[in-house]
């Protein structure tokens, strides 16, 4: 898979996902795009309120997709905002910093010494979710939508202490979350864990993404070292009361 490639794949599924067309992505055009949400076969199942808001820019043009009563409010307040303007809306909150990874400086990192690691497999994730302190790395549901795939431990002393994992978002992308317990923070076994579980799944053919609050810098700054660049920018939540909101039909 080409860079090119992989971020087309990927544009691919975020219009699907906020009901847009992929040239509304892809830097084609600039401004705001407002788009109707719906249940499009195939868009990742992130679960969505009768009143549904999420706003999403990989660098020029916005796509905001909303529920009608919510599109009644935000068009108008949007009305000849810019970007940054428009993601400052006190109706907007919930950012997060997406990362693809960056497949021309991808490589192998150099393992932590003293911690022995492992890759686990899905059928044996289950296992693992006993394990206090790794809620980000992975769930602890079986039958979840958006099922765990796939992990790698590492461990001290045979104590778990690091643990980066991916979830099956859809077809073709796996999101990667990376938990360290205090105390073995600082030793690189973040960006490493992030960095080896992201190899394997690219091996494997499926496409690994990575998501970070925008006041995260030590998440973001393990994205990088991982080997992953900034492809999208998105708010996933919004908070409208005190609007007069239609009631939905």
């Amino acid at each position: 898979m080409t860079q090119k490639e992989l971020l087309r794949t990927v544009q691919a599924q975020l219009a699907t996902d906020l009901n847009c067309a992929i040239g509304d992505l892809d830097g084609g055009k600039d401004g705001i795009v407002f788009t109707r949400a719906r249940e499009n076969p195939g868009r990742r199942p992130f679960p969505r309120g009768e009143r549904h808001f999420e706003m999403l820019s990989m660098g020029k043009a916005i796509v905001i997709s909303a529920s009608p009563d919510i599109l009644a409010v935000v068009q108008p307040a949007l009305a000849g905002k810019t970007r940054d303007e428009a993601f400052s809306m006190p109706f907007v909150y919930g950012h997060g910093l997406c990362y693809l990874p960056d497949l021309h400086r991808m490589e192998a990192l150099p393992a932590p010494a003293d911690f022995s690691y492992e890759l686990i497999e899905q059928e044996n994730i289950p296992a693992l979710y006993h394990l206090e302190g790794f809620k980000n790395a992975i769930g602890n549901d079986s039958d979840h939508p958006r099922p765990d795939a796939l992990a790698v431990t590492a461990k001290l002393d045979d104590k778990t202490v690091g643990m980066a994992g991916c979830c099956m978002d859809c077809a073709r992308m796996w999101q990667v979350g990376i938990d360290v317990l205090p105390g073995y923070r600082n030793h690189g076994l973040a960006a490493w864990l992030v960095n080896r579980l992201t190899l394997e799944i690219l091996h494997r053919g499926f496409i690994p993404y990575y998501c970070a609050a925008i006041a995260n810098i030590a998440s973001q700054r393990v994205a990088h070292r991982a080997g992953y660049f900034p492809a999208w920018v998105c708010s996933y939540k919004g908070n409208f009361e005190g609007y007069e909101l239609q009631p939905t039909c």
